[in-house]
C-alpha cells in the first residue's frame, strides 16, 4: 500500500483515504457498543483490593509527614476509550483499542503501581462475569496475558462475518480531574482560561511526584479526558489528516523494523500543523501532509506545547513548564500532561522517520495537475514561551 499511497494523485488523496484508510463503520459502531456496554458494567463495581498499610520507606521519593498510609475501598469513576477512537480517524486495519478505567479513592498518583496487581486480579474477574454472548454484537473473549505481571488486561472482540478483530487493553488511572470538569468539558478548547484556572492545582500536585526524570509522563492516563477533549470535535477534513498522518506512520514503521516516534506525537504535530498553517475547516489534504512531512524533517527545532489546559499563570506550573521547554529538542509536550514530552522517547526514531519524510517529498502524491510541487503551509517549528509568540523560521515550501 506505500507504492499506492505514494503514487496517487495530490488531488485524489481525498479519496484515498476514505477508500483505503478510514475503518469500516459497520465494525467500528460494533465495537464501540460493546465497549460502551463494558464500560457501563465496570462503573458500577468497587474494588476493595487487599487493606494494607505502607511504612515510610516505601514511599520512595515523596517528601510525606505521614508515618504511614492506610488504603480504602477504592471506587471506578469512569471508564473511558483512549485516543481518538471514532469512524472519521481511525485505520482501517486497526487491531488495539486502549480503556482507561479511573480510580476514585486512591491518595497519591504512585498507588496505582503499588496496587495494579491487586486491582487488575479484581477487574479480570468481572470481566469474566459479564453477562452471556446475546448481549455482545461481538464475540467476546477475555485473553490470558503473556506476561508474568502485565500492566493492563485485554480482552477480544472479533466478529467472523466482516472478518475483523480488535484487542482492547484496559488501564489503570487515578482520577484527579476536578468533579465540575464534565460540565464545561465542552468549553474549554475555546476558552483559554476557564481549563488552566480548573485544572493548574491538578497538575501543581502532579509537579510534586514527579520527582526524578524517570517519573515524569508515568501518570499520563489520569488525563485521558482531556486528551480526548483535545483531539474531538475537530473539522472532519482535519480528522481525514490525522488519519491519513497515522496511515504513513504505520508505513513507515513496517518499513524500518526499527522505534519511530509515538503515533500521538504525529497526532499532535498534525493538529499544530493545522491550527497555525491553515485552521480553516475545508483545505488542501495534500499541503497539510506535505507540512507535517517538512515538520518532521526540523525535528531537532521542534518545541510545541498548548496552553489549554495548564498555562504560565500558576507560579509552580509556570517554573516547570519553563524548565520543560528549555531541555533538548524535539519537544512536543503533551497538551494534557506538562510532565510529558512525547517527541523526546526515540531521538535515533526520529532521525530514522526525517530521513523517509524526506524522500517522501519528491513522490507523486505531492505533485499538482501541472506537474509542480504542492506548497505547504508557513508555520513555524518554535514557540517562544516567554512571549507567547513565535520565532525561529517556517517550513520552507
Amino acid at each position: 500500500m506505500e507504492k499506492d499511497l505514494s503514487s496517487t494523485p495530490a488531488w485524489e488523496l481525498d479519496k484515498f483515504v476514505e477508500d483505503h484508510i478510514i475503518a469500516d463503520t459497520r465494525f467500528l459502531n460494533k465495537v464501540k457498543a460493546d465497549i460502551d456496554y463494558i464500560c457501563t458494567f465496570l462503573k458500577e463495581k468497587h474494588l476493595k483490593g487487599v487493606t494494607r498499610s505502607v511504612k515510610l520507606n516505601e514511599l520512595m521519593n515523596y517528601k510525606s509527614l505521614m508515618k504511614e498510609i492506610h488504603f480504602k475501598d477504592v471506587k471506578i469513576s469512569k471508564v473511558l476509550m483512549s485516543g481518538c477512537f471514532d469512524s472519521e480517524s481511525d485505520l482501517k486495519d486497526t487491531t488495539e483499542v486502549n480503556i482507561t478505567i479511573f480510580l476514585k479513592g486512591l491518595q497519591i498518583f504512585e498507588e496505582v503501581f503499588w496496587r495494579w496487581e491487586e486491582f487488575l486480579e479484581e477487574i479480570k474477574k468481572e470481566l469474566c462475569k459479564l453477562p452471556g454472548e446475546e448481549k455482545f454484537q461481538l464475540h467476546y473473549e477475555v485473553q490470558n496475558p503473556e506476561e508474568c505481571y502485565p500492566s493492563f488486561l485485554s480482552f477480544k472482540l472479533s466478529s467472523s462475518e466482516l472478518q475483523q478483530e480488535v484487542e482492547c487493553r484496559v488501564w489503570l488511572a487515578r482520577d484527579v480531574l476536578p468533579d465540575v470538569l464534565p460540565d464545561v468539558l465542552h468549553k474549554l478548547r475555546n476558552n483559554p482560561v476557564l481549563g488552566p484556572e480548573i485544572c493548574n492545582d491538578t497538575y501543581s500536585e502532579l509537579i510534586h511526584e514527579c520527582t526524578t526524570p524517570e517519573s515524569e509522563g508515568n501518570y499520563s492516563l489520569s488525563f485521558v479526558e482531556l486528551q480526548n477533549n483535545f483531539l474531538e470535535d475537530r473539522p472532519p477534513k482535519l480528522k481525514k489528516l490525522i488519519c491519513l498522518v497515522k496511515y504513513w506512520h504505520q508505513l513507515c514503521m513496517e518499513k524500518l523494523g526499527k522505534p519511530v516516534p509515538p503515533r500521538y506525537a504525529l497526532e499532535l504535530l498534525t493538529v499544530y500543523a493545522w491550527e497555525h498553517g491553515s485552521g480553516v475547516a475545508d483545505f488542501s489534504i495534500a499541503q497539510g501532509f506535505r507540512t507535517v512531512l517538512k515538520l518532521i524533517t526540523k525535528y531537532e527545532y521542534l518545541i510545541i506545547y498548548w496552553t489549554v489546559y495548564y498555562d504560565f499563570q500558576h507560579g509552580e506550573v509556570s517554573d516547570y513548564l519553563r524548565r520543560q521547554l528549555q531541555k533538548d529538542r524535539p519537544i512536543i509536550l503533551d497538551p494534557a500532561d506538562p510532565t510529558r514530552n512525547i517527541a523526546g522517547c526515540t531521538i535515533m526514531g526520529w532521525y530514522f522517520l526525517a530521513d523517509l519524510a524526506e524522500e517522501w517529498l519528491d513522490y507523486p502524491c505531492f505533485k499538482n495537475r501541472d506537474g509542480s510541487q504542492v506548497r505547504s503551509w508557513k508555520v513555524l517549528v518554535t514557540r517562544n514561551f516567554f512571549s507567547r509568540s513565535y520565532f525561529s523560521f517556517p517550513v520552507s515550501p
